[in-house]
């Protein structure tokens, strides 16, 4: 009996063996280290008491230059959840359903969130957490299994046994740690178009001459924290994010929302740090590269014209990379 010829491997087949040991390693790596490993040498943190004005603490993470801060809730020497963007644009969509109450926002505290919550219908406030002596692996899962971006790090105090938040954690963050330490990120060679990574299909998009409220509304309603926006030819020529909100209502300046996209982009900081686009022809590889380079919070996927062909985030990256093709080991332990 003639023995089989053993079929010749695929360059695509060998690319796919090759990335699910380098996601192997990845995960390796993530399930030694911890969040603390994860933390600069020296870091600031601006943690919000719950009885704070919520006009004050917008006007803190300006002149801090941060968009999130966790919140403590003084009375029950408790963590009380993470103050974010999406925060002060549930504000706004209750000022937008009731005008007669704008004379009142500025009596706002951020305690009161959770009613306005209640009272436009939206998803409670971000209350995940993590010990920074648990594995970094278990703080990914749990960002991704409440589509959070970020994760406070909360430890219990010796002496008090109280808790106590040590700082924050972005998937930005992690995945940057990554990208430094984990050499075999070049591994991981396929395009985005064969591993099926991104968002392509019923994109929210606008143009310079949209209405800011018309955006708000669309963030709140898709639950996504960035628009592209598209000349009449389709081409990418900004990005419109919900940090941007921020900047226009500093000083408690709502009016500014009247203003179009085109407008309000004009009001950024110049620190800006720009958009970050891709094709569906980069590989993963050189996408950590850009990463570990540069602040990214996500990649505009083009066409050779600048046309716009997807949206790759830094959740889909993180969820690829731990997810993609492991057994699924259930819920995590809380």
């Amino acid at each position: 009996m003639t023995p089989a010829v053993p079929v010749p491997e695929s360059a695509l087949e060998r690319d796919q063996r090759i990335g699910l040991n380098a996601q192997q390693r990845i995960r390796e790596f993530l399930k030694v280290r911890t969040s603390y490993d994860v933390l600069p040498l020296s870091f600031r943190l601006i943690i919000f008491d719950t009885s704070l004005l919520v006009k004050k603490s917008l006007s803190i993470l300006i002149q801090n230059g941060i968009v999130s801060a966790p919140l403590w809730d003084s009375k029950t020497s408790t963590y009380a959840g993470l103050l974010t963007t999406a925060d002060y644009i549930n504000l706004i969509q209750y000022y937008w359903n009731n005008p007669e109450a704008v004379n009142r926002i500025d009596q706002f505290k951020l305690n009161s969130l959770r009613d306005i919550e209640k009272a436009i219908g939206v998803a409670p406030l971000e209350t995940v957490s993590i010990h920074p002596q648990r594995p970094l692996y278990e703080a990914c899962r749990r960002m991704l299994e409440s589509r959070a971006r970020r994760i406070p790090l909360v430890d219990i105090d010796d002496e008090t046994k109280r808790a106590m938040v040590v700082s924050v954690v972005t998937q930005y963050r992690i995945l940057k740690f990554v990208a430094v330490n984990v050499s075999e990120t070049q591994l991981l060679r396929k395009p985005l178009k064969h591993l099926k990574l991104g968002t392509y299909k019923n994109l929210v998009t606008a143009r310079m001459e949209t209405p800011v409220f018309e955006i708000i509304h669309q963030l709140v309603d898709c639950s996504i924290s960035a628009v592209p926006i598209l000349n009449s030819d389709g081409v990418v020529t900004n990005v419109f994010e919900a940090v941007d909100i921020i900047t226009l209502i500093k000083g408690n300046n709502y009016d500014e929302l009247n203003l179009d996209v085109g407008e309000a982009l004009t009001k950024r900081s110049d620190d800006f740090p720009g958009i970050y686009t891709c094709s569906i022809n980069d590989r993963l590889d050189t996408i950590f590269d850009t990463i570990r380079k540069s602040r990214v919070h996500r990649l505009i996927v083009i066409d050779n014209e600048g046309r716009l062909v997807g949206i790759l985030s830094l959740s889909d990256i993180l969820e690829y990379i731990l997810l993609e093709g492991e057994s699924e080991d259930g819920k995590l332990e809380q």
